[in-house]
């Protein structure tokens, strides 16, 4: 498997990151509660449906945003790591 060099991200973009997370998270609560309210009155219907579809979104999303934000800490906390790997 071949090795990634992972840099750190500007700071502007980890503080986005960061706001946007919380953004990400409210939105898969909200259509999971809907998804959840719509489950329980009309099973099956196209409506949930949508809300599950947008909850699957909104949640990898925020999984995408995480991996990001994990990626980028690695990069600093261990800025040697990658070089070492590509030497081998």
């Amino acid at each position: 498997m071949a090795s990634k060099k992972t840099k750190p991200l500007a700071p502007w973009a980890v503080r986005q990151l960061r706001r946007i997370r919380s953004v990400y998270a409210a939105g898969a609560a909200l259509w999971g509660t809907g998804a959840l309210l719509e489950a329980s009155e009309r099973p099956g219907s196209r409506q949930m449906w949508v809300f599950v579809l947008l909850l699957v979104v909104f949640a990898s999303l925020l999984a995408a945003t995480f991996a990001c934000l994990r990626r980028h800490e690695t990069a600093i906390r261990f800025p040697l790591s990658a070089t070492v790997r590509e030497s081998r």
